[in-house]
């Protein structure tokens, strides 16, 4: 007979077995799992029955938010149908071509053409290895330098954790490649005229035109960014950035990598973050809300120009693939959440509640700890600093961030605790307006408590 599993031997078992993401292998170990046993809507229930509100979407995926049952309806139809096609050997399954169908008729005017990968850096790694064969395919094979930004994220795949410009992601991994280049982040908190939007936007583009003049415009395939930075802290540039930048890499004779893994699907308002300022990229990665979390899936879409000129270069088989690239079930999952989207008012909801977001966050502005509140849609952050007048940070030995991410578990919220002391979010899409309130009245709770710890009070001078 099987031993019956007990709370404490499940603990036990994924700290003697299982490698968790981005985590200190003894860290984790000492701090133990918090094992999640169920989810609906915006809330997760743990093994030991705490019940919390995500005010994170998962890992910035479950849109939709837990437990839709018009998913799950669609997962399992689909696997009793037929679990599994390849998209070798000119093998197809509908989901797969209608999801292609559908959301090419959504993305910005071009991205006619769609490779369905596992996740975002599947999806990263696929556009840098597309890249370089279309510039082999054009004739131009110096062109194999790519350039992104300081603070980015691009995933943990060998080629896109160097475009990604995180130290853990490259301590002890030999990243970044020589290939790699970064310039500064467009962080207007942190930008030295402040959040001067036209100043902003500039400095992007003149460090661009440099870094392109340093490295030979005929040796530069390609400028990577997102138009959001997620995971370097909810880095969100001024209206007009990213217009500024596509009209730049056209000037400069590079490609456009636009990185909407986290705003994509509506978490910035419109599906694509692309979409409100009129840009279509030469190429655009997503993954997350494209299935809500729901079934790993991924998409990389590539403009018409890019493919043709593929297309047109050699007969021979394009030598990139991947056994799951355009999985039944999880294309089952993504047409059923878009129709969620659309027809079942998510994206709505989002717009709607968004106003809710937007009045807390402003509100949380003027409490002590707190130097900037940035946001856009859904996705936010709250950065604090040691002096709001210097804008001074916390010392790292103060470890804010592990502090807050016990006290927002204690206090029954998750959120992003970044160990720069900015605090993330990313509800999903169906969040209430009632429930924004929660969150933030536990947010604030928790800065309220790190606020009379004795050792913040002497950091802050008080």
């Amino acid at each position: 007979m099987t031993e019956t599993l007990t709370n404490r031997s499940l603990i036990d078992l994924d700290r003697d077995h299982l490698i968790h993401p981005v985590a200190s292998f003894r860290g984790h170990e000492a701090h133990g799992a918090r094992v999640l046993a169920s989810g609906d809507g915006m809330w997760l229930t743990d093994i030991e029955g705490k019940r919390v509100i995500d005010a994170f979407a998962g890992l910035w995926c479950v849109n939709v938010g837990y437990g839709q049952d018009s998913i799950v309806e669609a997962a399992a139809d689909q696997m009793r149908r037929l679990p599994y096609a390849t998209g070798y050997f000119h093998f197809a399954s509908e989901p797969a071509i209608r999801l292609a169908a559908e959301l090419t008729a959504l993305t910005p005017e071009g991205l006619n053409h769609v490779y369905f990968t596992q996740g975002g850096s599947e999806s990263v790694d696929s556009a840098v290895r597309y890249i370089v064969h279309y510039f082999n395919a054009i004739g131009k094979p110096d062109k194999k330098e790519f350039i992104a930004l300081e603070w980015g994220y691009h995933g943990s795949s060998a080629m896109g954790a160097g475009l990604t410009a995180l130290a853990n992601f490259h301590r002890g991994f030999d990243l970044p490649y020589k290939w790699q280049h970064h310039i500064a982040s467009p962080y207007p908190y942190r930008h030295p005229q402040g959040h001067d939007d036209a100043a902003v936007i500039a400095s992007t583009i003149s460090a661009l035109e440099a870094k392109v003049a340093e490295i030979g415009a005929d040796k530069v395939a390609a400028f990577c960014c997102e138009p959001i930075q997620g995971s370097g802290g909810v880095i969100v540039p001024p209206v007009g950035w990213l217009k500024a930048i596509r009209e730049a890499c056209d000037r400069l004779g590079i490609l456009l990598l636009v990185d909407e893994v986290i705003t994509g699907f509506g978490r910035t308002g419109p599906l694509f973050a692309c979409e409100a300022e009129g840009v279509t990229p030469d190429f655009m990665t997503t993954a997350k809300g494209l299935t809500a979390g729901y079934a790993p899936m991924g998409a990389l879409f590539m403009a018409d120009h890019i493919y043709q000129a593929i297309a047109d270069a050699s007969p021979l088989p394009v030598g990139h693939g991947g056994t799951y690239s355009g999985h039944p079930v999880s294309a089952a999952v993504g047409l059923e959440v878009l129709r969620l989207y659309r027809e079942g008012g998510v994206l709505a909801n989002g717009v709607m509640v968004g106003e809710r977001f937007a009045a807390r966050m402003e509100a949380i502005r003027s409490h002590p700890l707190v130097g900037d509140v940035r946001y856009r849609g859904l996705l936010g952050a709250i950065e604090l600093v040691a002096n709001k007048d210097t804008k001074e940070p916390f010392a790292a030995d103060l470890s804010i961030g592990d502090r807050l991410s016990q006290m927002t578990w204690d206090n029954g919220v998750i959120a992003r605790c970044f160990a720069n002391a900015v605090i993330g979010f990313a509800p999903a899409l169906t969040c209430t307006p009632d429930e924004m309130d929660i969150i933030f009245d536990r947010v604030q709770l928790c800065l309220d408590q790190l606020l009379d710890q004795a050792d913040i009070r002497a950091a802050i001078g008080q």
